[in-house]
Parts: C-alpha cells; sequence; structure tokens
C-alpha cells in the first residue's frame, strides 16, 4: 500500500488542499504557487503510473485509487474556476462536460469490473488528460498572467472538452456493448 506509485497518487489528493487554498489567497504570487502545486500534481499521475509499471509495483489498490486522485483534482478545479468566475458564461459548458464524462466513465468502469471486463486507457484520452490538465493550470493563473494567455486556456479547456466528449462516447459505445441483452460478457 505504501509503495512509491501509491505514496505518488496520495500525494495527489493531498496536494487538493493546498492548490485551492493558494488559490483563494489575494495575491499574485499565490495563483502561481497554486497552477505550480496543479501540474506538480498533474506530473505525479505520469509518474506513478510509470514506476508501477517499471517496478512492478502495480496494485489494487492503486489501480482504484490512481483514477480517483485524477478526478477529484481535476473536480476541484473546474468548481474553483467556475466559481471565481475564470469560467463563467457558456464556458461553464466545458467544465460541465468534463465532469460528466469523469462521471459516467466511473460508472461505466464499476459496471464493467463487475463483469471482470477492463477498458484500457485509450491514447486520445490521454490526450484529452494533458490539454485539460494544461488548460486548467494556464486557467488557474487568473489575473496574475496577461490576459491573452487566459484566452489560451479557454481554448484549451474547449479542446479538452471536445477530447472529452470523443473519448466519453468511445467508453460508452463499448460500455453499451456489454450491456446489450446477450451481448459478451
Amino acid at each position: 500500500m505504501f509503495s512509491l506509485p501509491n505514496l505518488l497518487t496520495l500525494s495527489r489528493i493531498a496536494a487538493i488542499p493546498l492548490v485551492v487554498a493558494c488559490f483563494w489567497l489575494d495575491h499574485g504570487w499565490a495563483q502561481w504557487v497554486s497552477a505550480s502545486l496543479f501540474a506538480i500534481a498533474c506530473i505525479t499521475d505520469w509518474f506513478d503510473g510509470y514506476f508501477a509499471r517499471r517496478y512492478h509495483q502495480i496494485s489494487r489498490f492503486g489501480r482504484f485509487l490512481d483514477p480517483i486522485a485524477d478526478k477529484l483534482l481535476v473536480a476541484a478545479a473546474l468548481v474553483m474556476l467556475v466559481d471565481s468566475g475564470t469560467l463563467k458564461g457558456l464556458n461553464v459548458l466545458a467544465a460541465l462536460i468534463i465532469l460528466a464524462r469523469e462521471i459516467l466513465v466511473s460508472g461505466l468502469r464499476e459496471f464493467l469490473a463487475e463483469l471482470k471486463i477492463g477498458v484500457p486507457v485509450s491514447q486520445l484520452a490521454k490526450w484529452k488528460t494533458g490539454v485539460q490538465m494544461g488548460a486548467i493550470t494556464i486557467l488557474l493563473l487568473g489575473d496574475a498572467v496577461p490576459s491573452v494567455i487566459g484566452h489560451i486556456g479557454l481554448v484549451l479547456i474547449w479542446a479538452a472538452a471536445v477530447l472529452t466528449l470523443i473519448t466519453g462516447y468511445d467508453y460508452l459505445r463499448t460500455g453499451l456493448r456489454h450491456m446489450a441483452e446477450g451481448g459478451p460478457t
């Protein structure tokens, strides 16, 4: 349970309150700290998987906790960005798309796990995660950076939302095949 990959995953969860606290401090440097902590937490997502595979430390605990840590980190950041007004108006839809897909995929994975069916993460889903985490990192900087940078963050969050729809559809299509009466089990 306390292997390096699992500790990295746990550190991602532990970073959430720090990211949130720094985001709400009323200092420009605090936004940089919040975005940096978020980015570092995102990087640990790659390292925990790498170390788990490289050193044969894949565990049930890690397989359970890793996607939860990712979703908690992203959800907390998106809720903060909406609440602060960084994501407002139509841009809130991008956050809703991302959150809805995460819930859908979690439910599908749980359902399919009961059938002893694993759904591997696609390469496109990995790209989606990278774009999404990059967008959120930029958006966390808020007014500490020129507005053109914030616009780049908005473009990236919409790119992540589009990739989210595509990958969510792929997962749903796979899940529906197994849910259909007489479908493969």
